[in-house]
């Protein structure tokens, strides 16, 4: 298994316990980004760079993802694609996307982004919070050692 971060957009608290997990479990992850990030020095812990664009960093996650890795993103239509290829898949705050939940995220989203572009604010998410926080190690924790277990 091999760790995927959407990097553009994921807090630097959920990096921090990603930087943790990696040396802990001495497995790979990999953020993805448009923008240059300082991240630790790590056999562990790698950055890809990609061009600037739409989807350009959700696009490479999916073409380099494989069945059984971890996708850390708030992003639904990544993780309806990543589900899809058979990754498992975390957002920041801790919640576990799946092929049980994630229809119902995407119309969410879509009837969301209807409502913005027909110029209604829908405010965006709440800030990251301690439990968000706690939530998202506990559900990365879990995944880890089912992964450790199992190997």
């Amino acid at each position: 298994m091999k760790i995927w971060v959407d990097a553009d957009a994921c807090p630097v608290v959920i990096k921090d316990i990603l930087y943790r997990a990696a040396e802990r479990a001495e497995i790979q992850v990999t953020l993805v980004a448009n923008q240059t990030m300082n991240i630790p020095p790590s056999r562990y812990i790698n950055f890809l760079r990609v061009a600037s664009g739409f989807d350009v960093a959700d696009n490479e996650i999916v073409k380099r993802l494989g069945t059984g890795d971890l996708v850390i993103t708030g992003d639904i239509p990544l993780a309806a694609d990543a589900i899809e290829k058979g990754a498992v898949v975390l957002s920041p705050r801790g919640e576990l996307y799946t092929t049980d939940n994630i229809k119902a995220r995407l119309s969410m989203r879509d009837f969301m982004e209807t409502l913005r572009s027909s110029g209604v604010d829908t405010g965006g998410p709440p800030a990251l919070n301690q439990n968000d926080r706690q939530v998202f190690a506990n559900h990365l924790d879990k995944l880890l050692n089912n992964h450790i277990k199992n190997n």
